[in-house]
């Protein structure tokens, strides 16, 4: 889209302002870098339409793609134009939170994005011991109701089917319940006081929950109430 004016803003929208482009680099900055990865963190997007946006996004030179090595894949990766593109999000997640978020609606709610959300902010150094394996049973959910975050060598990965690992905590919620934990709209502590979510676990890794199980960059940024 071309607005036809010399203005920063609108430059910067001709290639940014289409649908997903932001999102794409959202993903980018928190670390996706294959094509299944950019998939997982944005589940509505067809294959087609993240192909389009991420070959918009290299011929704009905000981001690069290199082949895995050995495979026939490739890996993406953001130039320097689109790493100062992080500050830009940041603000924009934060004035979102403020602004427009407003009360989550059902269509805001997917488990799928939301499991993938929060095993790239489980904070691994924090766990003790080669592994950790985290349950989650979404009793609600239709389709994938058990996920499993089983993390090893420092680094967390997320299965939808069972890993055949003994499980050191197990979490029993649902999609609205953790959503609004993990955006700060609530506390593990008073979900599990109204029986929205149980926890069972050694009181160890419990009692040392937030540590480990850190929230989204968003949480605690309440929205403004307009004067």
């Amino acid at each position: 889209m071309e607005y036809g004016q010399y203005y920063p803003v609108a430059k910067a929208l001709e290639v940014l302002g289409e649908r997903w482009a932001m999102l794409v680099v959202r993903e980018l900055l928190c670390g996706s870098t294959r094509f299944s990865e950019l998939q997982r963190g944005l589940p509505n997007i067809s294959p087609s339409m993240l192909s389009k946006r991420l070959s918009e996004l290299e011929a704009a030179g905000l981001i690069m793609r290199k082949r895995i090595p050995g495979q026939r894949g490739w890996e993406y990766f953001l130039s320097e134009a689109g790493g100062e593109l992080g500050e830009v999000v940041q603000k924009l997640g934060v004035w979102g939170m403020r602004w427009v978020r407003g009360t989550m609606s059902e269509a805001d709610l997917n488990v799928q994005f939301l499991m993938w959300d929060i095993q790239r902010n489980i904070d691994a150094a924090k766990l003790p011991g080669r592994e950790t394996v985290l349950k989650f049973h979404f009793s609600e959910e239709k389709t994938t109701r058990d996920w499993w975050i089983v993390v090893t060598s420092g680094k967390p990965d997320l299965c939808v089917d069972d890993p055949g690992k003994e499980v050191d905590v197990y979490f029993t919620t649902d999609c609205r319940t953790l959503t609004e934990i993990f955006m700060g709209d609530t506390s593990f502590k008073a979900a599990r006081a109204d029986g929205r979510l149980k926890l069972v676990g050694p009181p160890a890794l419990l009692n040392t929950l937030s540590s480990w199980f850190h929230l989204s960059a968003f949480a605690g940024f309440d929205a403004a109430r307009p004067t």
